[in-house]
């Protein structure tokens, strides 16, 4: 079936419409299974921006019609979400939300020529994947790296660094090296490094211990909010209490089913995105998002807000049109994506700019867990 449908895309896409007067995106993430906080957090940040843009007017006066699919964090079903969007009309793809399913897709819509905007896969492999359609909202694994070590020592955050990361996961390997090398350059001492693996990320007593006999008073953790969470726990269990500094696999540990949120107090990561800022546009954001969801959203619900506002600022910059081919419309939003420039919820200060290879250029943003929430440092 995957066979079948491959090359095809843009002409199903267009015939199986329901109605050629409006713009289709699809979605794609886990909204069921261990990281449903992503898919989810990813899904209602961009039906929030799909519902602003249809109430004032939509893009170049049509609506938009929006389509999410659950992938639950498996490549394998990523392909058929996508293949589910295609046979539903999808001209756009917001998605996938995390890396590995975002690597298979995208070498189905580079090969179906299909434009793709993930608002929080990371690696770089992504755009390689795909042959220029692909573009990123989030920082790359290498830039988290990077920033996060320039950060703790511009502000002078630790003396003696541990690092405990996933050796078996593209996303932390990535940002891992690069933020030891960076370490290098910015003069900051790591003692001590400790992998593990996705078979054994249960018990993190070794990886700990090795960092508290080496005297490391500041741990490095590029790593994903469930680990995270399981490392303090048995961290305070030990009696070792350094300060924890993450990036943004870890926005979600607040939300950790038995978890005692009273442990991540002074926990620091990196994020594009602060829900305390004081900018009018993030207020309206996190008060709407509260009302329809119950929920503060986290950052990847602001980077698929801002996923949805770019293609709308690349469709009217393209003049691109609702009668479009996938094909053709990927064309017009791939050449339209590196003109424009946008604010954003995640763009701080510079805002927010592609380049070429489809990566982001936009300002990190360090945030505090105080009192059980995040606040902006």
């Amino acid at each position: 079936a995957v066979t079948a449908l491959t090359g095809c895309g843009s002409n199903s896409s267009s015939s199986s419409k329901k109605d050629a007067d409006k713009y289709y995106i699809g979605g794609i993430g886990p909204t069921t299974g261990a990281t449903a906080i992503y898919g989810t957090a990813v899904k209602n940040g961009a039906q929030i921006a799909v519902d602003e843009i249809n109430a004032a007017g939509g893009i170049n006066g049509k609506q938009i019609e929006y389509r999410f699919e659950d992938d639950q964090n498996d490549a394998e079903k990523a392909v058929n979400a996508y293949n589910t969007l295609k046979d539903w009309g999808m001209q756009m793809l917001v998605g996938t939300t995390t890396t590995a399913p975002c690597i298979a897709v995208a070498g189905k819509t580079a090969s179906d020529n299909v434009f793709q905007i993930t608002p929080s896969a990371s690696s770089p492999d992504v755009l390689s994947s795909g042959n220029g359609n692909v573009f990123q909202v989030c920082f790359t694994d290498p830039n988290q790296g990077v920033a996060s070590a320039q950060y703790i020592a511009e502000n002078k955050l630790a003396t003696k660094i541990g690092i405990i990361y996933d050796s078996s996961g593209v996303y932390s390997s990535g940002i891992e090296e690069k933020f030891e090398a960076e370490a290098k350059t910015q003069g900051l001492n790591i003692v001590s490094k400790a992998a593990f693996t996705a078979d054994s990320k249960t018990d993190f007593g070794t990886q700990l211990q090795k960092a508290k006999d080496a005297g490391a008073d500041l741990l490095f953790l590029p790593i994903y909010y469930q680990e995270a969470s399981i490392i303090l726990k048995q961290a305070d269990t030990m009696g070792y209490k350094p300060k924890f500094f993450g990036v943004d696999g870890m926005d979600g540990i607040l939300t950790v089913e038995n978890f005692d949120t009273k442990l991540a107090e002074d926990v620091m990561l990196l994020t594009p995105f602060a829900a305390d800022a004081k900018d009018k546009t993030v207020q309206n954001f996190v008060k709407t998002y509260k009302e329809k969801y119950k929920d503060t959203p986290n950052q990847f619900a602001a980077d698929s807000y801002d996923a949805v506002y770019a293609l709308k600022a690349a469709i009217e910059e393209s003049k691109a049109t609702t009668d479009m081919s996938a094909s053709d419309m990927c064309d017009a939003l791939k050449g339209a994506m590196t003109k424009i420039k946008m604010q954003g919820l995640t763009g701080g200060k510079d805002g927010l700019t592609w380049n070429e290879s489809g990566e982001v250029t936009k300002s990190p943003k360090a945030v505090i867990i105080k009192n059980g929430a995040y606040k902006a440092m």
